[in-house]
């Protein structure tokens, strides 16, 4: 398939920042399609959150329903087998001696990103659209900007392709990602958000937070009502006043 300019690969989880990544790119690009990944994680509640949040954006203004395409889903069982971590095996959370957190799994970014792409050649998509984040991370070493444009480098190399990847939260903080969605989809695309993606670790949907479901006390979790709580506070300030102090605060 010949590519098509205005044409985007969402890596799309199910959770909040892949859900805000999908309507930021619904809102630029003609034809949008998404991709999944199964690769054992423990919250695989997430692959189902997919589902619902692609069947709700349909009633978000502005036609993005019109532009919605196919969906993929990915098996990735190998990486999950081999990885042995929190986010994959039923192990408490806790930090590791290298200092990071032991829900990282190594290389998943960058499996990711290869499988989207080979993806990405087959149906004609120009650019890849993706959550990562430096601003509100764990120390992930995959989410730094340095780490993905230099696998980029090497997909457009090793697959001859002109191929982009576009991360717009990457220097967002989990407050700002809210504010984003409602610049994007207004009030309906926040309650969208809030209540069908799923973001906790342990894959808790039984209790509905004012952040939306999970948990409570794991790291995403901890991660995410943080950002709901500014965004909320910041938006009973006004617009204006808020959003600067939320931006001087970044």
């Amino acid at each position: 398939m010949s590519t098509h300019p205005q044409s985007a690969l969402v890596l799309f989880s199910g959770g909040q920042d892949s859900a805000t990544c999908l309507a930021w790119a619904l809102a630029r690009y003609d034809r949008v399609e998404t991709v999944g990944f199964d690769y054992g994680q423990r919250h695989a509640v997430e692959l189902t959150a997919r589902e619902a949040v692609r069947e709700a954006i349909l009633a978000v203004p502005d036609g993005y329903g019109d532009r919605l395409g196919q969906d993929h889903l990915l098996d990735l069982g190998a990486l999950g087998t081999i990885s042995e971590t929190a986010m994959t095996h039923p192990r408490a959370i806790e930090m590791n001696e290298n200092g990071l957190p032991n829900t990282f799994v190594p290389g998943r970014n960058l499996v990711f990103l290869v499988m989207a792409a080979a993806l990405a050649h087959r149906r004609g998509a120009a650019v890849l659209v993706g959550g990562m984040c430096e601003t509100d991370f764990s120390g992930y070493p995959d989410c730094r900007q340095e780490t993905l444009d230099r696998q980029m480098e090497a997909i457009r190399l090793g697959m001859a392709i002109d191929l982009d990847l576009e991360t717009p939260l990457m220097l967002l903080t989990k407050a700002q990602s809210w504010h984003l969605a409602e610049d994007l989809g207004g009030a309906t695309l926040v309650e969208i958000i809030r209540t069908k993606t799923h973001t906790c670790y342990l894959g808790e949907r039984g209790i509905e937070h004012d952040w939306g479901y999970g948990c409570g006390h794991c790291p995403a979790c901890a991660l995410r009502r943080a950002g709901w709580e500014a965004y909320a506070a910041r938006r009973a300030m006004g617009p204006s006043e808020g959003r600067d102090q939320e931006r001087d605060q970044a």
